[in-house]
């Protein structure tokens, strides 16, 4: 991830870096859980994961993005990254973890969330501090907080 832009001292993108850390730390805890052999922790770990990554995207999708793909430069490079929120969350809400295929299936997509996440902090959040206006960044702050109201994650001060 980049550090020459400055976009991680802004605090919603700090709010989005944190939530993509708690997702690849519970994406990691939950391979290691397999390859110990406990599935019952690794589903735990996948909810775990799972419940944070939907009130992530929706954050992202109501709020960045939605500003963002306003500009046709951006268009294209959101339609592939909320296409990649779709196919994760598709996995993911029928996976199971006892399933050797499964299993390797997990292991790709948490290759690719990885790649993912590096599209976005590579990318579209240094971009951001360029394209958005205020106004932009007051709603992407508030879809953000709407997105973490139901309790799962503390909103942004």
């Amino acid at each position: 991830m980049c550090h020459y832009c400055g976009c991680r001292e802004i605090p919603l993108i700090k709010e989005f870096i944190a939530e993509h850390e708690a997702v690849t730390n519970a994406a990691g805890d939950a391979l290691r859980a397999l390859d110990s052999g406990d599935p019952a922790r690794a589903r735990d770990l996948v909810t775990e994961m799972t419940a944070v990554l939907l009130a992530h995207w929706k954050g992202e999708e109501d709020g960045l993005f939605t500003v963002m793909e306003r500009d046709p430069e951006y268009a294209p490079y959101i339609a592939a990254l909320v296409e990649e929120h779709r196919e994760l969350a598709a996995f993911l809400s029928g996976a199971d973890l006892a399933d050797p295929a499964d299993t390797a299936a997990l292991r790709r997509a948490v290759q690719e969330l990885h790649h993912h996440i590096a599209k976005e902090e590579d990318g579209l959040f240094p971009a951001s501090l360029t394209a958005l206006t205020g106004d932009d960044w007051d709603l992407s702050i508030q879809a953000w907080r709407t997105a973490h109201l139901d309790g799962n994650l503390r909103p942004a001060g």
